[in-house]
């Protein structure tokens, strides 16, 4: 008898980031320093190009590969930005920030701890992802996140008249 195959591969969740970029090798080690990812195999392509990677951080597989424009596949220094940002839940964040931010990662946002109950921030890697570290410190309803969040606009539109005041 044939053993069924399993529609959704051992090891994987249901949605799986796959990312592409200029020099994937080289961002496979940024993401070990970065990230403590554990690299699961790759597939050399042509030109020494890496084909396709996989790497694990945390309890979730990453893809990726090499851009190969003449294929349709570039990565975000190809397209200049992405609108994409992948969210990494960790234990400690700021931890994990600085130790992006030491690895090579460009700052975009600085910790803090954001209205829906997440301490939070953001980082470039070097081949242009987006990266959203948080650790998440509070369960809240929606309506406690909602308040929440016009209290911090009003602060935030509290220091821009402050700002104004004393220029």
């Amino acid at each position: 008898m044939q053993e069924q195959v399993r529609a959704i591969p051992e090891g994987f969740h249901t949605v799986t980031p796959h990312l592409v970029c200029a020099g994937a090798a080289a961002a496979l080690e940024f993401y070990k320093k970065a990230f403590g990812a554990t690299e699961i195999g790759r597939m050399p392509g042509p030109g020494g190009k890496i084909m396709h990677a996989e790497i694990r951080i945390g309890d979730s597989r990453v893809m990726l590969a090499d851009d190969f424009p003449d294929w349709g596949s570039n990565g975000p220094l190809a397209l200049k930005g992405t609108p994409v940002f992948i969210h990494l839940y960790v234990n400690d964040a700021d931890a994990t920030w600085q130790q992006a931010v030491a690895a090579g990662a460009k700052p975009v946002m600085p910790m803090a701890d954001m209205f829906w109950g997440d301490r939070y921030g953001q980082v470039e890697d070097p081949f242009g992802h987006r990266w959203s570290i948080a650790t998440h410190k509070r369960d809240m309803t929606p309506e406690q996140m909602q308040e929440e969040m016009q209290k911090a606009m009003q602060q935030s539109q509290g220091c821009g008249d402050q700002q104004g005041a004393q220029q």
